[in-house]
């Protein structure tokens, strides 16, 4: 049977929007949780540290089993849990609930993208593979933003937290329906499919430094984003109108990506991206009001080119790594994420319990204590700066397509 590439991108697209309308909309009820069941910010954020962990063990375990079992079978388990997470989250009855079901939400996003990842590269190669990449990953922040728009209208009508979450249903068995009965590609790369190959690429100095810079990448974008329906709720702006803005302008840029990722290259992009993500970072600190919705269109150029560059420059820089390699990287971003969403709970309610001992109360304490988290979480691209500029005079040198890695990984006495 052919492969029918433009089927497979399309599916692979709704399945991306069905883990971005999850990250929408749970951001958008998280209010309507912390008061339906008198959660903390430190509770909410163990709740949301489940949606990224279980991403990173199913990617870890696809990335495995991706050429043993092939990505429709890897898809087939992305479906139940997306459907299992979404019905006990509506009948979840409290924190514990919460916690399972957001965990089988977070194993099925990590199903679509441990299957949709390789999948593209494997039907697409050279530029139109950072292309390709670049528009099915759009599609997380552009069903951001949609998913942000509906949350924020479901919400605003009065619809429940319930209803909101049934929503997440629809692009759930769209992606079923475009994937059913379809052919799949077989791997493009020479050698992709040796476990024992792509534990070795894994172990070049190259990858292991994209392992590191994925955690501090992943937590950048995820932590602003998954709090803002809190850390901006008295701000003066609207925190889903935020969020929307944010994940509509990263869609459109992540669109037109190919041509920009070819004329600075994918170490100048990731460079530049950590510089603007900083500058953003610190604007939705500092600003209130229109203000804010300015630092979110910075913010948004900062973090709208990391994750699909990661992922491509794993595929092209270390193409021996195989499909293993990109899930592990796209896994530990995730599983910073999961890590630090406690994390930055506490530092909200940390900074609340300093501000009122300041004397500040009702809206300006919430302002406050979400300006001083966010402060905290500007440290992470101020690290990727160093990081990143270190990398670039690194790969100056290098055409993309470059056999250091693949030759180093060979070496037997790695």
């Amino acid at each position: 049977m052919q492969v029918n590439q433009s089927r497979l991108f399309n599916a692979s697209c709704f399945a991306l929007i069905t883990t971005a309308f999850s990250f929408s909309i749970r951001a958008g009820i998280l209010p309507q949780l912390a008061t339906e069941f008198g959660l903390t910010a430190t509770q909410l954020g163990f709740i949301n540290s489940m949606f990224f962990f279980g991403f990173p063990i199913s990617m870890v375990i696809g990335g495995l089993v991706y050429h043993t079992v092939g990505p429709k079978i890897i898809m087939q388990v992305a479906f139940v849990a997306h459907t299992l997470g979404i019905l006990l989250t509506i009948y979840a009855g409290g924190y514990t609930g919460l916690l399972v079901s957001t965990f089988f939400i977070g194993f099925g996003n990590g199903c679509t993208e441990a299957a949709a990842n390789p999948m593209i590269a494997d039907m697409y190669q050279g530029e139109k593979m950072n292309k390709m990449l670049a528009r099915f990953h759009m599609w997380f922040p552009g069903g951001i933003f949609i998913g942000s728009l509906i949350s924020k209208f479901m919400t605003d009508a009065g619809f429940s937290w319930q209803a909101q979450i049934w929503v997440i249903m629809i692009p759930t068995l769209i992606y079923v329906f475009l994937f059913f009965g379809q052919a799949f590609p077989k791997p493009q790369v020479e050698g992709a499919t040796s476990l024992s190959k792509n534990f070795k690429a894994m172990l070049t100095p190259l990858y292991i430094f994209i392992f590191c810079c994925m955690a501090l990448t992943a937590i950048t974008e995820f932590g602003p984003s998954q709090w803002v329906g809190l850390i901006m709720s008295k701000s003066g702006a609207s925190p889903m109108l935020i969020l929307a803005l944010t994940s509509g302008l990263m869609a459109i840029g992540r669109f037109f990506a190919g041509p920009l990722v070819h004329k600075i290259d994918q170490t100048g992009v990731l460079l530049a991206s950590a510089v603007f993500a900083t500058i953003g970072i610190y604007l939705l600190s500092t600003q209130t009001g229109n203000g804010a919705y300015v630092a979110a269109f910075v913010f948004a150029i900062g973090v709208c080119y990391f994750w699909p560059t990661m992922i491509g420059f794993v595929a092209e820089r270390i193409p021996l790594s195989g499909a293993l390699g990109m899930s592990i990287v796209g896994g530990v971003g995730m599983l910073s994420s999961s890590i630090f969403q406690p994390i930055i709970g506490g530092w909200i309610d940390d900074q609340r319990s300093e501000k009122a001992a300041q004397g500040l109360t009702g809206d300006a304490l919430e302002l406050a204590a979400g300006q001083a988290t966010l402060i905290n979480i500007m440290t992470f691209p101020l690290i990727l700066i160093v990081a990143f500029t270190i990398l670039w005079f690194i790969m100056r040198n290098r055409k993309p397509g470059h056999v250091d890695e693949r030759a180093l990984a060979e070496q037997p006495q790695l």
